[in-house]
């Protein structure tokens, strides 16, 4: 079906809005619209399309689509109104020491190489493990690893999360990688002090966290690959959304 021409406002956002993928539907979605709302797309004011547009036009259901927007206005971003001329409002963007902060830390770090890496020493990681096998005190120590993370009170998930992923990077037997893999998770860990904790992904996390896991005790050095690289382009996305 042709898009409405007619309609300005939507037109500028189609080069940003499009299906999501399977695998990071909230995290791609929030992604875009944060896109919609850093370019200025829909200006501070305007009025975001509505619910079930957004939700087709991004591929996802409209509850989580809602999740997407509760982040969105907790950030004071956006704005829900009621009434007769309601809807999804942006919000002005307010100076302050915090966005002061986010840009020296952005000037600072090449986000793209930062990621880019990440990916590679990740999922290579997770492919040794599940190609060359882990003793029992090593799988133990993935488990113990991967339970810590379930069970973080949410301030201590980031440093716990930090401690699974380089549990993975030791137990690959290369300390090469694990060195190079601390440096970037250090520049990687100073980017998403800048966004918010969202439990929605940390859930999801979790999820993939133990799909890793399971595949690498299971000798699956593909899937351990295929699931970490998706892991990582999920966190891809936030930052991207947030920052870039």
């Amino acid at each position: 079906m042709p898009v409405n021409r007619a309609n300005a406002p939507v037109d500028r956002l189609t080069p940003v809005l499009r299906p999501v993928r399977a695998g990071n539907g909230f995290e791609e979605a929030l992604e875009q619209i944060l896109q919609v709302v850093r370019l200025g797309l829909v200006p501070a004011g305007g009025r975001l399309p509505a619910e079930r547009e957004l939700a087709e036009r991004l591929g996802i259901s409209r509850v989580t689509l809602r999740e997407v927007l509760k982040v969105l206005q907790d950030q004071g971003l956006i704005e829900s109104r009621r009434g007769r001329y309601g809807g999804t409002f942006v919000l002005a963007r307010m100076e302050s020491g915090g966005e002061d902060e986010l840009r020296r830390r952005i000037a600072e770090a090449d986000i793209e190489d930062v990621l880019r890496f990440r990916e590679v020493l990740e999922t290579g990681a997770a492919g040794l493990c599940a190609a060359h096998g882990l003793s029992e005190a090593g799988a133990a120590r993935l488990r113990a690893a991967l339970t810590r993370t379930r069970d973080a009170p949410l301030g201590e998930y980031r440093r716990l999360d930090t401690l699974f992923h380089l549990a993975l990077a030791e137990l690959s037997g290369s300390p090469s990688l694990t060195a190079q893999y601390a440096a970037v998770r250090a520049a990687v860990n100073d980017l998403l002090d800048c966004i918010p904790l969202l439990v929605r992904n940390l859930e999801h996390s979790q999820r993939q966290h133990a799909a890793v896991v399971e595949a690498v005790l299971d000798g699956d050095a593909d899937a351990a690959r295929e699931i970490m690289r998706e892991h990582c382009a999920g966190t891809a996305a936030l930052l991207r959304g947030f920052l870039a």
